[in-house]
Formats: C-alpha cells, sequence, structure tokens
C-alpha cells in the first residue's frame, strides 16, 4: 500500500526532472527550435518564489492540458533522441495515442517497466507523465556520458574541545590554546611576569640613577587602600607553563601505573574465584561424561550393531527397487503396446461395421442419376432448339429461292 506521501512523490519527480532538463540544455536544444516557452517561465505576474513554483509544478498539476500534452510529447521526442533512438518529431495535428504508443514502446525499450494504462499520459500532467519524462532524461544523461559525482565539502578546521580529567588535568595542547588565548584576551587587562621583570629592571636603573629625593610618602593611607582595591582584579600575574615537560607526562605515567595497580587489586579476585568456579565445573562435567559412557556402553554397542544391520537392508532395499523399477519401465512399454493395438482393432472394427460409406455411396449414386436426368432434359432442350434452328433456317432459304425465280419468269412471259 502506497503511504500517505505518495500524493506528493510526483512533485519530487518533476524537480528532478527539472535539474536533468537544465544539465541536457533543454532551452537552447528543444524548446527554442520550437519557440516553446521554458517551464521556469510563470503564467502569473509574480515574483521568484512563484516562477519557481510553476517550474516544479508544470506537469504535476493542471493548468492548460492542450499545452502540456504538446509540450509532453515535445520533450519526450526530444529526450528519445538525445538517448540514441531516432524519433519523429509530433505536430499538432497527430494522433495523439499513436504518439503515446509510440513513446511507450520506445521506454520499454530501454528496459523501464510500465505497469499503467497509455490513457494516463493523454492529460499531459500527472505522475506518470513525470516517470516518463524522468525515465528519459536518465537515458539521455546515460547515453551523454554524463555520470553524478560526489559532492565535494570544504574542509573546515574543528576546535578542539577541552578534555578535562578529574576536573585538574588538561590535555597539554589545549593547556598550551586556552593559556595563548587567555594571554591575547587579557592583555590589555592582565600583566605579564617578564615584562613586570622588565619594567622592575628598568625601574631600578633609573632609581639607582637617581637621587634619593623623596624619603617619605605624602599619599593618605585610605586613598591608597581605595586605589588598590580598585586594581586589584587587574593585578592577575600569569605565569606560562611548559606542557611539553617530561616531567608532566612522567607524573601522568605513575597516576595511570597507580590506577591500574589499585583496579587490578580489587579485580584479581574476582578472577580467580571465577577461574576456580570454572575449574570445578569443567572437572564437574568430565566425571559425568565418563560415569554417563560407562552406563551406556552396552547401549552404544547395539546401537552400532543395528546401524550395521540398517545399511544392509538399505543396501538390499536399493538392490530390490532397482529391479523393480526396470519391470516397472518393461510393464509399462507392454501396456502401451497393448492400449495401442486395442485402438486398431477398434478401429478396423468399427470401419467394418459402419454403414456410412454405403449411405454415401447411396446418396453419390442418388445425386448422379439425378444430375443424368437433368443433363438429358438440357441435351432434349438443345437438340429442339437446334432442329427449330435448322427448319427455320430451311424455310428461309426455300423462300429465298422462290422470290428470285418468279420475277424472272414473268420478264420472260412478257
Amino acid at each position: 500500500e502506497r503511504g500517505p506521501g505518495a500524493a506528493y512523490h510526483m512533485f519530487v519527480l518533476m524537480e528532478d526532472l527539472l535539474d536533468k532538463l537544465k544539465l541536457l540544455s533543454y532551452e537552447e536544444e528543444a524548446l527554442r527550435r520550437h519557440n516553446m516557452r521554458p517551464l521556469s517561465r510563470c503564467p502569473w505576474p509574480a515574483g521568484g518564489w512563484r516562477r519557481r513554483k510553476a517550474s516544479v509544478h508544470y506537469f504535476a498539476l493542471p493548468t492548460n492540458p492542450g499545452e502540456q500534452f504538446f509540450m509532453f510529447c515535445t520533450l519526450a521526442a526530444w529526450l528519445i533522441t538525445k538517448a540514441g533512438h531516432p524519433f519523429e518529431q509530433p505536430q499538432e495535428y497527430d494522433d495523439p495515442n499513436a504518439i503515446i504508443s509510440n513513446v511507450l514502446s520506445e521506454l520499454r525499450s530501454f528496459g523501464r517497466p510500465v505497469d499503467f494504462p497509455p490513457s494516463k499520459l493523454k492529460a499531459g500532467y500527472g505522475e506518470q507523465a513525470c516517470y516518463v519524462l524522468d525515465c528519459l532524461a536518465e537515458e539521455a544523461l546515460k547515453h551523454t556520458g554524463f555520470s553524478w559525482k560526489r559532492p565535494a565539502y570544504p574542509t573546515e578546521e574543528l576546535e578542539e574541545e577541552e578534555i578535562t580529567e578529574d576536573d585538574a588535568e588538561l590535555m597539554l595542547n589545549e593547556l598550551e590554546e586556552d593559556v595563548v588565548e587567555e594571554e591575547s584576551d587579557n592583555e590589555d587587562h592582565f600583566i605579564d611576569l617578564n615584562v613586570l621583570k622588565a619594567q622592575t629592571y628598568g625601574s631600578d636603573m633609573n632609581d639607582s640613577a637617581k637621587q634619593e629625593e623623596i624619603l617619605q610618602s605624602t599619599t593618605d593611607a585610605a586613598e591608597w587602600n581605595l586605589e588598590v582595591e580598585r586594581v586589584l582584579p587587574q593585578l592577575k600575574v600569569t605565569v606560562r607553563t611548559d606542557n611539553k615537560d617530561w616531567r608532566i607526562h612522567v607524573d601522568q605515567m605513575h597516576q595511570h601505573k597507580d590506577g591500574i595497580e589499585s583496579s587490578l587489586k580489587e579485580t584479581r579476585g574476582y578472577l580467580d574465584k571465577l577461574h576456580n568456579e570454572i575449574s570445578r565445573t569443567l572437572e564437574k562435567i568430565n566425571s559425568r561424561e565418563k560415569y554417563i559412557n560407562s552406563q551406556l556402553e552396552h547401549l552404544v554397542q547395539e546401537y552400532r550393531s543395528a546401524q550395521a544391520l540398517l545399511s544392509e537392508a538399505k543396501e538390499k532395499y536399493q538392490e530390490g527397487s532397482g529391479g523393480v523399477t526396470e519391470r516397472i519401465r518393461l510393464l509399462s512399454e507392454i501396456t502401451e503396446l497393448l492400449e495401442r493395438v486395442k485402438q486398431e482393432t477398434e478401429e478396423k472394427g468399427s470401419s467394418m461395421t459402419d454403414g456410412a460409406p454405403l449411405v454415401k455411396i447411396k446418396q453419390a449414386l442418388t445425386k448422379l442419376k439425378q444430375e443424368t436426368i437433368q443433363m438429358d432434359i438440357q441435351i432434349g432442350v438443345m437438340e429442339h432448339t437446334l432442329l427449330q434452328s435448322k427448319l427455320k433456317e430451311k424455310s428461309n432459304m426455300t423462300r429465298d429461292m422462290h422470290a428470285t425465280m418468279i420475277p424472272e419468269a414473268t420478264v420472260g412471259a412478257y
């Protein structure tokens, strides 16, 4: 059964089809040649989102069935030709049924299944139309040698996360990066120890060069304390530690070794106990197996002897079954021969006792007699007709002779 999202499958097919048509340059090769509008143009005077919607929904939703069917036939013919099969470009006055049957036959020649009636394509839109065009576009891409490649994703440098162990241990590289970042962030607010030493050394040199002019302070103690409290957060001194020092690695190794030894002390007792239990269980299994073998030895011997007798009986059965099979084959041949002889005997007996040939002969004789009578009648009619014609011809000749002789006699008399 189709799921609830099957109704929207045609939109997915149409979107894939549009991308494949753009890869095949359908606008330059197919549409401009026939002065047709590209699929991305929208019938509404609206913005880009409606153009995208119209391009995706062109063969999915009905807008103008006649235009959609002609567009479907044009693109199908172009894609079939693009796939290497010559196909005549359909015209507007051609029979739609003939065009659809030709397109579907070409689609089947590509090895694509067609499990829907051809009438589904007459409207020029729908899931079947999108399916046909999508399959033809794939075949055209295969014929042109196009192949989809894996996307090349840009490499991104991932920031290393801080990994803390017991809220005290840090990875050496991450600790160094954190210290550098902290120094760069608080560069304006904190004082580096080396810089402080350099400044102190420089100030000492300057003070030694000058005379000691100020011997006592004139600053108020309360104001001094307030100033100290104000600048105290900014007097943080950062100490840069060398995280690549071998001593840190040695300390970590000692810590891991102590952890392993403490864990081993706890688990060794459990492992020894498990080993002892498994050993005792294996000993019990071996003893039980020996006892069962000793108790069932005579049954095993009986079973072996019965197995030998069974094998001998099977051999005898195979020999006997071979003879039976041969005899059954001979019996079937004899039975077939007997049936054939019976059939021939029945046919000869039925032909000897059957009066059908005699009846046919009588019918033929009766028919011949009737035909003979008809022929005699026709002969008599023909003879009578011939006699009448001869008599008529004789009378005509006699009349002609008398007509020629009488005028001569009259002329001689005068």
